[in-house]
């Protein structure tokens, strides 16, 4: 194993320790002595790891005092975010109330940007967005479909939804949000609770929409509005399931995290 991947895998248990609260905010971390002495390596070694967990954003070095941990929910940024949902998962209730945070934020984008897209005037090429579902159908008809695959096609397909409606920022915002997910096997699974047919029937059902003349009604509208937060509250249940959180209410979870 190269010096590298020691400083990695150990940089990435100390901040599991963090995401944990077996270090909290404020909280000194081990010093560079201890660390080397606990994992069994060199000072030098231990001075990387511990750079290494500043670079993180989980860390922050103190002159003559060492590296105190940062509060990383409420002080880190989006890769922070990222690193933080990446290293929750073996504390299920810290990744299922990350998860759910991510799905409301990429539900709002997503809804969003579908029913502007059918409102407005704008359109891509339809033989272009045909040729994306299709292979959406294609990877979804396969024995065992690979939901990464599928799911960073739907992604890229919202992508081009967002750029013709000219809401770069919304873009950036989804990117980030979509390296997070495909990032964690646990959650590709989740979006894909109710099946990967019904993924193609929706875009299918769509792309009818927007190549017809009429438009959808506002009940039709409304109707999908309703089946869009069903499918998702079903997606990060599936999430909690698959790894490990208590089964708990939408209204549970969030006097919890109040």
């Amino acid at each position: 194993m190269g010096a590298q991947t020691v400083v990695a895998d150990v940089a990435d248990e100390l901040a599991r320790r963090v995401v944990a609260g077996v270090y909290e905010s404020g909280d000194l971390m081990p010093s560079v002595r201890q660390v080397a002495e606990e994992f069994d390596m060199n000072r030098a070694t231990a001075q990387l790891v511990l750079g290494r967990l500043e670079s993180y954003g989980f860390a922050r070095a103190h002159r003559g005092k060492g590296f105190v941990t940062r509060d990383v929910r409420a002080d880190g940024g989006v890769e922070v975010y990222r690193r933080l949902f990446q290293l929750s998962r073996g504390t299920p209730e810290i990744a299922a109330d990350m998860f759910g945070d991510i799905v409301a934020e990429e539900r709002t984008i997503i809804l969003d940007a579908l029913l502007g897209y059918t409102g407005s005037a704008a359109r891509l090429d339809p033989a272009d967005v045909k040729a994306a579902v299709d292979e959406l159908e294609g990877i979804a008809r396969t024995p065992d479909p690979d939901l990464r695959a599928m799911l960073a096609l739907e992604l890229d397909l919202v992508r081009r939804l967002l750029t013709e409606l000219g809401q770069g920022l919304r873009r950036s915002i989804l990117n980030s949000i979509g390296e997070m997910v495909l990032d964690v096997p646990e959650a590709v699974t989740a979006y894909y609770a109710a099946g990967p047919d019904l993924h193609v029937l929706v875009w299918r059902a769509l792309l009818a929409v927007w190549e017809s003349d009429s438009g959808p009604s506002d009940a039709q509208l409304s109707l999908f509005e309703d089946l869009f937060e069903m499918y998702h509250a079903k997606v990060v249940a599936r999430f909690d399931e698959l790894v490990g959180a208590t089964v708990e209410s939408a209204d549970e979870r969030a006097a919890r995290t109040a």
